[in-house]
């Protein structure tokens, strides 16, 4: 694994961060994003922006935006859950838990009849992993989160979706899961989690140490791509000219 070039302008790991994020969107076609986070909603702007210009980004409410967030078209519910149930969506979800399948969880801590901590509930996470590709966004990777098992389902991972068969298997992927650490994958024979690329300063150690469970490990991973001159223009004078990423993802 070869360390990435240097450059004369230093990039943040929130920066490299946003560029992973941006990835998941690319080759995506005409499809809608959504982002949950800031830095994947600066990863998506950014992609449409750049390489990924037929994304349609919506204001989380009724509205398609364009560039500058103003209305471009309606989005009325029947028509959000027509793209949902067909494929034409790519969500971008956090997860308090997320396992080596790709389960994730963003319910409870502890057993469901009596948990230690209640958290959002399942909310649409079952709909979205079953009926378009769902990624991850972990912005402080730990055993915590990276865990054997999680305590409950709310994304249904890879192991999950092959039991219940193939009306669950149609749409379902997960393309990346990013973290603060680095970019994983599931291209396995098991579709077990694997690293695909450390963000430049991460060791390998760290990610293991980091992880609850064993990882495979892409042959040589890669690091996370360094942004164009232009992308890290884009992010830092137009999309996030307030540096909301860096409180996200410190230094």
């Amino acid at each position: 694994m070869t360390p990435p070039a240097t450059s004369a302008v230093r990039v943040t790991r929130a920066e490299y961060c946003v560029i992973a994020c941006a990835e998941a969107w690319r080759d995506n076609g005409e499809v809608l994003a959504s982002p949950m986070g800031l830095i994947p909603s600066v990863g998506a702007r950014l992609a449409r922006r750049t390489f990924s210009p037929d994304l349609l980004l919506t204001d989380g409410e009724a509205m398609l935006v364009g560039l500058d967030g103003r209305p471009e078209g309606w989005l009325p519910y029947r028509r959000h859950l027509a793209m949902v149930t067909g494929g034409r969506r790519h969500v971008m979800m956090g997860a308090s838990q997320i396992d080596r399948f790709g389960n994730q969880n963003i319910s409870c801590i502890g057993a469901w009849e009596r948990p230690d901590r209640q958290l959002l509930g399942v909310r649409g996470a079952p709909v979205n992993t079953l009926n378009n590709p769902v990624s991850y966004w972990v912005p402080k990777h730990s055993t915590r989160v990276f865990v054997p098992r999680v305590d409950m389902i709310s994304g249904v991972g890879y192991d999950s979706a092959a039991a219940a068969g193939p009306s669950a298997t149609r749409y379902h992927r997960i393309p990346r899961v990013v973290s603060n650490l680095g970019v994983f994958d599931f291209a396995t024979p098991d579709h077990s989690m694997r690293l695909a690329s450390l963000h430049p300063g991460v060791t390998p150690d760290e990610v293991r140490e980091a992880t609850g469970f064993e990882l495979a490990v892409a042959d040589g991973p890669a690091y996370t791509r360094e942004p164009t001159p232009e992308e890290l223009r884009l992010i830092r004078e137009v999309i996030d000219p307030d540096g909301l990423r860096e409180r996200e993802v410190r230094p």
